[in-house]
């Protein structure tokens, strides 16, 4: 009532003079509560619905990328999907070296140096050879070299574990970076409410920047698969030995016995006191022995009587 029920309420409650336990029956006051009681859950309705808008925005980045990652898992061949990848990295290297019309404006060097981090190329592949060619002779030379090196690391690992690769290779680089990128939204999303303060719709500007932040997951994806691909390893590790498990199931292993005449830790004691044998003679024989099997091991012991010499006395 105090937040949704307005000052006239308030004003009337306070020339009344109403206890805070006292009912009040009265029309006016049930039109305000019904009033207020309308507009609390319209309140809590549009927080839900804010909620569920800015988990849309997730959703459907996350459906795009289970969407690639079942493609993964279903093609049967991904080198075309790879090699596409390739050319187009390559294809943004050059635009950024050689695009200038000015030849005087090329970075032959740092060509080089950018396609050899993607590629391996051969020894007539350099800038003093590069400077003598036109740009569509460069651009296909490239294009070429990035053909050949596929097809020979193809013969070097095989045609199975190549695909093996691929795959790996792709599913990991997707799992990892729509990690990040899941953390950068979350991040993102509790700071976004202070851009009320400068007139800018928080859900709007949300939607703007998770669009450009998934763009840029994208174009992380394919570069870091170019660049892998060629250079990548498949390790065969050995399976680790399985380890004996034991459990407290009854074995058909026969138990162990004990020898005759060996009373356990929780049998009773044979001296007859009617306690366990730990808490008896166990504690005061050493290791463990009562006196009965301490006389039977020595034997047993001679008795005085006639016929036999006495020490002689002082």
């Amino acid at each position: 009532m105090r937040r949704f029920g307005g000052q006239s309420i308030a004003n009337i409650m306070d020339r009344l003079g109403v206890e805070e336990n006292v009912p009040i029956e009265h029309g006016l006051v049930s039109r305000a509560i019904e009033n207020a009681q309308i507009k609390v859950e319209g309140y809590n309705f549009d927080i839900r619905k804010h909620v569920l808008e800015y988990d849309d925005v997730v959703n459907q980045q996350r459906e795009l990328i289970y969407e690639q990652r079942r493609l993964i898992l279903r093609e049967p061949d991904l080198r075309p999907i790879i090699e596409e990848m390739l050319h187009e990295q390559m294809d943004g290297m050059l635009e950024t070296a050689i695009g200038s019309e000015h030849r005087d404006d090329w970075d032959l060097n740092g060509l080089y140096a950018v396609a050899r981090a993607m590629v391996p190329l051969p020894s007539d592949q350099n800038p003093a050879t590069w400077a003598g060619m036109s740009r569509e002779q460069i651009e296909d030379a490239l294009h070429e070299t990035i053909t050949r090196a596929y097809d020979e690391r193809e013969r070097e690992l095989g045609r199975e574990a190549m695909h093996q690769l691929e795959r790996l290779l792709m599913l990991h680089t997707v799992d990892n970076l729509w990690i990040h990128h899941l953390t950068a939204l979350d991040e993102l999303r509790e700071g976004i409410g202070l851009r009320a303060y400068g007139q800018r719709d928080p859900l709007v500007e949300f939607k703007r920047e998770a669009h450009e932040m998934f763009a840029e997951l994208t174009d992380n994806i394919r570069h870091n698969v170019a660049h892998a691909v060629l250079k990548a390893q498949l390790v065969r590790t050995a399976p680790e030995p399985r380890r004996p498990m034991y459990t407290n199931a009854p074995s058909d292993a026969p138990a162990a016995r004990r020898s005759a005449g060996t009373p356990g830790r929780n049998d009773l004691c044979p001296c007859g006191s009617g306690r366990k044998y730990k808490n008896c003679c166990m504690r005061k024989e050493p290791h463990g022995q009562t006196q009965a099997q301490r006389t039977a091991a020595s034997g047993p012991t001679p008795v005085k009587g006639r016929g036999q010499p006495s020490k002689p006395s002082r």
